[in-house]
Order: structure tokens, then sequence, then C-alpha cells
């Protein structure tokens, strides 16, 4: 059964994408089902959309969810498939904290700790990967995410972007800091880990009405339950202070928000079903 999509009126914000449509889709932490019914949305949009067509996935695909696997197929598809002329994918602080742990590297042991504690969720999809491999006790490392995603899947993760600008937009996961120059700040490659603040900011981003030098920042990393302490948004998913939020909390939530994003305006794409509130024990 396909998922509901939850399409919002249009609205003005100050985008300049020198023509292009962009879809963007924020953290989907591997909640396939919702990422396959938005995607169909932003195929049968971009059908009716002119000029260049742009999707671009703003990072943080795996962990928490049930299909990080499938998650990643989507994810891989080609523009093609989705009735997009290019996709760019921007790697997200979780797909970092994966591939820093899968390897050997000085960070290796650090990131494998982080990934694997229940707040991040990577074990489940280590459990995913074992099971796809039929191989229970394959020891953590790039052979076994080789065997259970494919090679061409495991490059494209290990060649993912730090941020995408279109126009006076950039699209990136985590956001800016306000104080710093952008250059600067986003210079820092993701193998820095932590670091590479662009992928784990919240303070100094979300908190910041300054404004980023007439850059617009298409986000995802904080979800409503954590923006909302920071802003006192009550809807995270709107223009406000130069910035757009397309995480909607996914695997807590049920929802899995994207946006199309045009020359003067926006709407949310809003694909998922609500799941029941967890209570304290």
């Amino acid at each position: 059964m396909t998922l509901p999509v939850e399409i919002s009126p249009w609205k003005p914000a100050p985008f300049a994408l020198e023509g292009e449509t962009v879809f963007a889709v924020g953290d989907i932490h591997g909640c396939a089902a919702e990422l396959r019914a938005l995607l169909e949305t932003v195929t049968e949009l971009a059908r009716d959309s002119d000029g260049p067509r742009r999707l671009v996935y703003l990072g943080d695909m795996i962990d928490r969810g049930p299909d990080t696997l499938g998650v990643l197929r989507l994810w891989a598809e080609d523009p093609a498939h989705r009735g997009v002329d290019r996709i760019d994918r921007v790697i997200g602080n979780h797909e970092i904290l994966m591939l820093l742990a899968l390897g050997d590297g000085a960070q290796a042991e650090k990131s494998r700790t982080l990934w694997l504690a229940d707040r991040a969720g990577g074990g489940k999809v280590v459990a995913e990967m074992r099971a796809a491999c039929r191989a229970p006790e394959a020891p953590l490392g790039y052979a076994l995410a080789e065997q259970a995603l494919g090679r061409p899947l495991l490059d494209r993760l290990m060649t993912q972007r730090s941020h995408v600008r279109v126009g006076n937009t950039l699209f990136v996961h985590g956001g800016l800091d306000g104080r710093v120059d952008q250059a600067t700040f986003l210079a820092p490659l993701w193998t820095a880990g932590q670091d590479a603040r662009w992928a784990w900011i919240t303070k100094g981003f979300l908190d910041w009405t300054g404004g980023f030098g007439g850059t617009l920042v298409v986000h995802g990393h904080t979800p409503p339950s954590k923006h909302f302490p920071i802003t006192g948004m009550e809807d995270t998913h709107l223009f406000l202070h130069d910035r757009l939020d397309l995480d909607g909390g996914s695997a807590l939530t049920g929802f899995v928000v994207g946006a199309e994003i045009q020359d003067g305006r926006y709407r949310i794409l809003k694909a998922g079903t609500a799941r029941p509130v967890r209570q304290a024990a």
C-alpha cells in the first residue's frame, strides 16, 4: 500500500534558483516506504515542471528505521527514473559515522562507539547487512558493506558531497555558522568527522537570526522535537531567517519530509502517517 503524501500550498520565499526546480529530501533514517511514497510524488510533480529539474538528498538516509538497505537502493537510482535531470547527494552526520566506523583510521574506534550506540541506531544497519550476506558473525568493515550493498553503491556513499549550491541557495545537512566565513566553515571534508561542523551544527545556526550574507540554507539534521526548544517554531518546515528545515523526524514521527522549490516559492511534501507516541515506562 502506498503511503499518503501531503502537499502544502505554495509559500513565497526569496529563492533564486536560476530557473531550476529543486526537489529536496530531508532525513530518511531507514524509512524506505515513506521515501518511496515521497519519490513517487516527486516523479509526478517533475513531469509537470518546466526547465531543469534536480533532486537533492540532504543526508541521514541510514540508521534507526526498519529498512536502511531499501532506502539506499532508492537513493542510488538514476535521475531518469525520477524524471529529473540530475541528483545531488549530500552527506549527513550518520553516514559520516558509518563510513568512519567501517574503516580502520584514527577515528574508527570513536566513530564505531558513537554509531553503534542506541541513540544513533547503527546496530540496525549492521544487522541488515549481515542478514543480506547471510553472515551473522561477519566483522564490521568495508568488506561487509561491499558484499551487502555492492561496490557501485558503496562508492556512491564514499563520494557524497558536503553541500550543493543552486543560485542563492545552499543545500547542506546541518547548516552554517553565521559568525564564520562560509568557505572556511564548509572547507573540512567529511573524513574530518565531527570537525566537519556543517553536518552537525544546531546551536549557532538555528538560533542565528542575522542571515548568511544573502545565502538561503535548506537543510535537515534537526527534527521538530529538537528544533522547537531552540527556535520556538511550532511549524519547523517554514522558511524563516533564511533557513528551511526538512527533517521531519522520520523513524520517530513516521514522516519523511521534502520540498519542491522554485524561484520565489516553495511547498512542503510530507510522506507517511503518524506513529504512536512512545510512552515512558
